[in-house]
Formats: C-alpha cells, sequence, structure tokens
C-alpha cells in the first residue's frame, strides 16, 4: 500500500527545484524523482532511471530540463553534471522481451520501482513522472509533465534517455539495417520501411501492432506511423 502525504503548495516562481524544496521544508528530504525512457518505441529496452539531488545550489544542474526538450549534445553535458553532482543515482533496463512479456504499463511502472530501490541513499518522498508506484515504504506523488516541473525528475529523465540512446547506437552495429542510430527504435517511415522489408529483429517489441504486423507480413496503416512518429519518450 502506498504511504500518503499532503501535496505541498508551490508557486510558480519557485522553478524546477521549488518541489524538492518545498517537501524538504516539510521534513522529507532527501526527494528522490523517477522517470523512464522508450515507452514510446516500438525497438529496444524501456530504461528507468531514479535520482536524489543535493539540497542547495550544489544540486543546482547547469541546464537541467526535460530530456526531450534538449539537444542531444546538452543532454550528454547534463548528464554528466548529474552523475558528478547527484546524492545518488539509479537506472534499470527492461530488455524488449521483458516489455512484450508484462506489458508496457506494468514494465513502465516496475522499471521505475526498481530504479527506486537501487539507489544508495533512501528517500524520504518519491516523485514519478506520469504514474503512481505503488508499494512504496515512502510517500509519493505522480506527477503530470513532472519531468518539465520537478529538477529530480528532469534528472532522472536526462539519465535514463542518454542510457538509452547509448544502448540503441550499439544495438545499431547488430542490425544497421533498421538505423537505430538515428531513430532509436521510435516508429518513423524509414523505421517502418525498414521493419516492412527486413521483419522484426530480436529487440523488436513483438506485442506493438506494427511490429506484429511487419511479422506477419501484413501491411501496415500509415496513420500508425504517423501517431507513433516523434514520440521520443
Amino acid at each position: 500500500m502506498n504511504v500518503t502525504a499532503a501535496r505541498p503548495t508551490i508557486r510558480k516562481s519557485s522553478g524546477m527545484y521549488g518541489y524538492e524544496r518545498a517537501l524538504g521544508r516539510l521534513g522529507f528530504a532527501p526527494v528522490a524523482g523517477a522517470d523512464e525512457a522508450g515507452r514510446g518505441a516500438c525497438a529496444g529496452p524501456l530504461v528507468a532511471a531514479a535520482t536524489i539531488l543535493v539540497d542547495g545550489r550544489r544540486g543546482e544542474i547547469p541546464g537541467l530540463a526535460d530530456s526531450k526538450l534538449l539537444t542531444p549534445p546538452a543532454r550528454e553535458r547534463v548528464y554528466s553534471q548529474v552523475l558528478k553532482r547527484a546524492a545518488a543515482w539509479s537506472m534499470v533496463v527492461i530488455p524488449a522481451d521483458q516489455v512484450d512479456g508484462m506489458g508496457l504499463h506494468v514494465a513502465n511502472v516496475e522499471a521505475m520501482r526498481r530504479a527506486l530501490a537501487k539507489l544508495d541513499v533512501q528517500p524520504r518522498y518519491v516523485l514519478t513522472d506520469g504514474f503512481p508506484v505503488a508499494g512504496l515504504a515512502v510517500p509519493g506523488l505522480a506527477m503530470w509533465k513532472g519531468d518539465q516541473v520537478a529538477a529530480c525528475i528532469a534528472a532522472a529523465s536526462v539519465v535514463a534517455k542518454v542510457t538509452r540512446d547509448r544502448i540503441m547506437t550499439e544495438l545499431h552495429e547488430h542490425w544497421p539495417q533498421y538505423d537505430f542510430a538515428t531513430h532509436k527504435g521510435y516508429v518513423t517511415p524509414e523505421h517502418q520501411r525498414a521493419l516492412t522489408e527486413h521483419g522484426p529483429s530480436p529487440v523488436h517489441r513483438r506485442s506493438y501492432v506494427n511490429v506484429a504486423r511487419a511479422a506477419a507480413g501484413a501491411p501496415v496503416d500509415a496513420a500508425l506511423v504517423e501517431v507513433r512518429a516523434g514520440t521520443g519518450a
């Protein structure tokens, strides 16, 4: 059962660090944030990360923002700073076949739960992006677009995104015909054409409709590609 606590009141002027600071004043420091990358992809793993930032100015990460809003070079710079400055961070990789076996939502929540459990520092409060994580021993709050409003979630989003992008670049070396290094496993017209031509690779998610249809040799509706294309979460 989740432990609950009153939500802190945050002014917009407080910026991305407002939630952690408000929770700290209420006695809930340290605060952990968790997020994932790869939910919208049809190939490759789901990666979740958790971070706890240091209190005060020392914990402020230059250039920190939602990973999807940063350029690849900026993400790399922020990633390096998060690993250097964070009080604790962790990362969990859920392979494509396990995503298929558990189902996407279950895998998403389980990945964040595992990442939080791996932290070297025990949080007293947890902020998660989008979905609540049940069964935590401390209070938690699921936040809509949390990676844009809470620093610890944004930091986790960067760690997850950079880690996953690096994995997809490595997978490109094994299966260059899909060009994973470019689209990172998300559905694009180019990716779909390669999937239709070559069929699914071992790292494609067979539970996804476009992958299942490609495996069966069936045509894929162009609208399906348009809906999925560009989702870099």
